[in-house]
């Protein structure tokens, strides 16, 4: 295992490479959502809903969840516990999806 306080510091360097605007990015700090999993249900079942009621997913128990930073999925792990506390360990980081645009020719018209 990885000695935490030599990659601190590891990372303390590297950041003092960096220009001061970047540094100061670096700080902001960015709400994180831990999805478990998602459904739609008709509007009708959540008004009859109360305590003790169950929604049913199609996402297996074993299966992992997703971590989310600013609508955007970032990695995907599996549940831990750490104490009496829930925690994530990340198995894979996400890869944004490649996005192609269309490049278009642009046709000069030979009849002027």
């Amino acid at each position: 295992m990885s000695d935490p306080s030599g990659e601190k510091n590891q990372w303390d360097q590297f950041f003092q490479h960096l220009p001061t605007y970047t540094r100061s990015l670096l700080r902001v700090k960015v709400p994180v959502t831990i999805r478990l999993a998602s459904t739609q249900t008709r509007l009708s079942q959540l008004m009859e809903m109360g305590p003790g009621s169950i929604i049913q997913f199609e996402k297996g128990c074993d299966e992992r969840l997703t971590m989310e930073v600013g609508g955007f999925d970032i990695a995907e792990g599996e549940a831990v516990k750490i104490g009496d506390k829930f925690g994530l360990r990340v198995t894979q980081i996400v890869l944004p999806p490649e996005r192609f645009q269309k490049i278009q020719r642009q046709v000069q018209d030979e009849t002027s």
